[in-house]
C-alpha cells in the first residue's frame, strides 16, 4: 500500500513539475498518463518513459524538459551507483565511506577510458562514464548550510572532455569521415556526454535536497518559457523552428481587415434582382465583399548590448515573417540607423543572412551608446516613406535610453501615421520605469507588450484578435 501511495505521490509532483517548466497538462492528460501506465510494466523504465512521453508531451519542442524531469523524479539509479566502484580496490563501496582517490594518475586513466569511449560511441559505457565523473572528480563535500555536495562544472573543469576532441576526430578520419564530418561528429558526442555529466549531478542534488528543488531553481526552462536574454545559440537555432507558425499567425492577425463588417461597394445587379420579390422596390440593398489587402511591415530593432540575445531573436522573426507581407523593411538601431531589409531577400539562407547582419551592427551605432530618441529623429529624417497607411509598425527593444531625449513626439507622429503600432519589451514589466527606462512614457504612445519569451509572444498574436 505504501509504494503505491509513494508511486501516486511521486506522479503528481511529476505532473506539477512539467507544468511549472511550461508543459501544458491537463486533468484530462493526467489521468490518461494513469491509465496508460496501469497497462504497462512498472520495472521497465524505459517504458514508463516512453507511456508518460506519449500521454503529456504535445510537441517535440517539449520532449528535453520532459527527459530532463523525468531523468529527476524518476532516476536510473541512486547513490554512486558505478560511481561508487574503486579501480584501484577492486570492491563497491559507498561513495560517503569509501570515497575514489582523486589523483593525477586516476584523472589521466580516467580521460584515457573516456577517450576510448568516445571515439567508440559506446552509449552505455559513457552513462557510466558520466556517473563515474561527478562521483570522482565532481563531489564536493563539507560545503556551507544550503549549497549542494555536487557540481558538474567542477567535474567537468577537471576532466575538460572538450580537450578530447582533437583524440575523437583523428579516430573518425581514419574510419573515412572527411573533416567536416569528423569535426561534427566529435562535436556532437562530446556535447551529449557533457549533458550525461550535468544530468547525473541534478539526479545526486535531487536525492540530497529533493526533486522539485531541482526542478524550480537548476533546471532550464523548455524553449516557450525561456528568457530570449537568457538564450544560448543553440536555443537561438531551436526557437528559429517555433517562430515560424507564429510569424504566420502573426501576419493573418496584422493583416485581417479590421473594418471587415463595413459595407463595401454597392453590387447593382444583385440589388436589382433583389428587389423584384418587392415589386421593384430596393428595401435591401447587397454590397460586394471588401477585399483585405495584405499589409506592409516595418521593424525597428534595438541591437544595443543589453539587448543582444533579443535582437538575435527579433531578426529571426524579421526573416520569417519577410514571406507573410506584401512589403518588409527591417531597421537596426543604438544610436544611429540602419537599414537591413536588404539581408532579407527571398531564398536567402538564415545562416548566412544572421552572420551577415550580426557583422553589419556597427553601422548602427555612432556614438556607442544607446539613444532611442537620437534613433526615432533619424528614421523619420532619413526614411520618410517607411511608415504609411497601410503600413504595421512593430517596434523591438527595452526602451532604455541611457536618460537622452526620448523624441516622443516623433514616435507619436509615427504611430498616428502607421495602420497599426506595437511595442514588444523583453524586460519584465516591473523593470520598466526604473533607472534610464523609458517603458512607461513610450507606452503611453506606442501599446507596450512584455515579450520575454516565446509563449508571451504567442499570447501577443492571440490577443491582436480581441
Amino acid at each position: 500500500m505504501s509504494t503505491r501511495s509513494g508511486l501516486v505521490d511521486r506522479h503528481i509532483a511529476f505532473v506539477e513539475a512539467l507544468r511549472g517548466a511550461g508543459l501544458s497538462v491537463s486533468l484530462a492528460e493526467d489521468l490518461d498518463a494513469v491509465a496508460v501506465l496501469g497497462a504497462l510494466d512498472w520495472t521497465d523504465r524505459d517504458v514508463v518513459r516512453e507511456g508518460y512521453a506519449a500521454s503529456l508531451v504535445k510537441r517535440q519542442a517539449q520532449r528535453p524538459t520532459f527527459e530532463a524531469l523525468f531523468d529527476l523524479y524518476f532516476p536510473r539509479m541512486v547513490g554512486g551507483g558505478v560511481a561508487s566502484l574503486d579501480p584501484e580496490a577492486g570492491d563497491t563501496a559507498d561513495d560517503e565511506a569509501s570515497p575514489v582517490r582523486d589523483n593525477a594518475a586516476a584523472l589521466a586513466a580516467f580521460r584515457e577510458q573516456l577517450a576510448e569511449a568516445l571515439a567508440a560511441d559506446d552509449r552505455q559505457r559513457l552513462q557510466q562514464l558520466a556517473a563515474e565523473m561527478v562521483g570522482r572528480f565532481g563531489a564536493m563535500p563539507g560545503r556551507g548550510p544550503g549549497l549542494s555536495s555536487w557540481s558538474a562544472y567542477t567535474a567537468l573543469q577537471r576532466v575538460a572532455p572538450s580537450d578530447l576532441v582533437a583524440q575523437v576526430v583523428a579516430g573518425l578520419l581514419a574510419e573515412g569521415l572527411t573533416e567536416e564530418e569528423a569535426q561534427r561528429g566529435a562535436g556532437r558526442r562530446v556535447g551529449a556526454f557533457t549533458a550525461q555529466v550535468e544530468a547525473d549531478a541534478r539526479r545526486r542534488i535531487a536525492e540530497e535536497k529533493g526533486a522539485d528543488h531541482v526542478a524550480n531553481v537548476a533546471l532550464r526552462p523548455s524553449i516557450e518559457r525561456l528568457d530570449f536574454m537568457a538564450a544560448r545559440r543553440s536555443d537561438l537555432e531551436e526557437m528559429r523552428r517555433e517562430i515560424y507558425p507564429l510569424a504566420r499567425r502573426l501576419a493573418t492577425r496584422l493583416t485581417k481587415e479590421q473594418h471587415a463588417r463595413r459595407r463595401g461597394p454597392l453590387d447593382f445587379r444583385r440589388t436589382v434582382r433583389a428587389s423584384m420579390s418587392t415589386g421593384g422596390v430596393p428595401l435591401v440593398t447587397h454590397h460586394r465583399p471588401k477585399r483585405p489587402h495584405r499589409t506592409e511591415l516595418v521593424v525597428l530593432c534595438d541591437v544595443s548590448g543589453s539587448v543582444a540575445n533579443f535582437a538575435q531573436f527579433t531578426l529571426l522573426l524579421v526573416f520569417a515573417l519577410r514571406d507573410q507581407f506584401q512589403k518588409v523593411r527591417a531597421f537596426t538601431f543604438i544610436d544611429q540607423v540602419h537599414e537591413v531589409t536588404p539581408y532579407f531577400t527571398p531564398g536567402a539562407d538564415i545562416v548566412d543572412v544572421m552572420s551577415d547582419l550580426a557583422a553589419s551592427t556597427t553601422q548602427a551605432a555612432l556614438w556607442g551608446r544607446t539613444n532611442y530618441g537620437r534613433a526615432l529623429g533619424r528614421f523619420a529624417e532619413e526614411h520618410p516613406d517607411a511608415v504609411g497607411p497601410k503600413t504595421s509598425l512593430l517596434v523591438l527593444g527595452d526602451a532604455r535610453s541611457n536618460y537622452s531625449d526620448l523624441n516622443e513626439a516623433v514616435l507619436e507622429e509615427l504611430a498616428g501615421t502607421a495602420r497599426h503600432a506595437w511595442w514588444l519589451n523583453p524586460e519584465h514589466r516591473r523593470h520598466w520605469g526604473t533607472g534610464d527606462s523609458a517603458a512607461a512614457a513610450y507606452g503611453d504612445i506606442v501599446p507596450m507588450v512584455e515579450c520575454r519569451n516565446l509563449t508571451q509572444l504567442a499570447e501577443f498574436v492571440h490577443d491582436l484578435t480581441a
